[in-house]
């Protein structure tokens, strides 16, 4: 599972378009109007963000990472991953299937 911070929904839909369409991930949910608070060069910055979670495989975690690198639009751009261990074993199976 990813987690993703995008500019805005129009760049995290192109994003999970990609990544769903290449086979990247099986599914990708955008979230939009999250505010963030970080700072950036030296500044604290307040930002209003859409997030993308995507759903795939450990296996995929470099590919999709340096797709979205290419994809994205910040310099450096939040792409971070965490390990499911538990859930509804019906939808890992689906997940398996639609992630190549």
């Amino acid at each position: 599972m990813g987690y993703v911070t995008t500019r805005n929904r129009a760049e995290a839909l192109k994003i999970a378009k990609r990544l769903v369409g290449s086979g990247l991930v099986a599914c990708a949910n955008v979230i939009p109007s999250m505010s963030s608070i970080y700072r950036w060069e030296g500044k604290v910055e307040t930002a209003a963000e859409t997030v993308l979670i995507v759903k795939s495989s450990q296996e995929k975690v470099e590919a999709i990472t340096q797709e979205i690198k290419k994809l994205h639009s910040y310099t450096v751009p939040c792409v971070v991953f965490w390990k499911i261990t538990q859930g509804n074993s019906d939808y890992f199976k689906w997940l398996k299937e639609n992630v190549f």
